[in-house]
């Protein structure tokens, strides 16, 4: 077994961070390339983080702006995995695989309004 290796040889330690940090990078360029509302929420947040940055009065307020919107593109990694991984096992329908899809899409909602909500109590409160 070489250094940085658990047994089985699964690495760790750098070696296991530089390869996650692969996997994560592929991840975001999958959900780019494949996921339309992932690019929609990204391309979103280009004028509202900077937008974000000025209007927050405290770094409480623009950690509160800029979080909430890094919320909805977490959320939305997230749907986009289960809808792959649901559509991996068939095309054909099943109440479960409809309910974790529909699910997961409520929390990207859940989400957004989540942003709603938080800009407005911070710029109008």
């Amino acid at each position: 077994m070489d250094e940085g290796e658990k047994p089985g040889g699964t690495p760790s330690g750098w070696p296991r961070l530089v390869n996650a940090t692969r996997y994560s990078l592929a991840g975001l360029r999958a959900a780019w390339r494949h996921e339309e509302a992932f690019r929609l929420e990204l391309l979103l947040c280009v004028p509202l983080v900077p937008l974000g940055l000025w209007l927050g009065a405290n770094g409480v307020e623009r950690a509160l702006l800029l979080g909430s919107l890094g919320l909805v593109l977490v959320t939305e990694l997230v749907n986009s995995a289960v809808e792959a991984t649901v559509d991996r096992f068939g095309a054909e329908r099943h109440p479960l695989a409809g309910r974790a899809k529909d699910t997961a899409s409520a929390a990207v909602l859940v989400a957004l309004l989540c942003v709603g909500l938080t800009w407005a109590l911070v710029l109008l409160g």
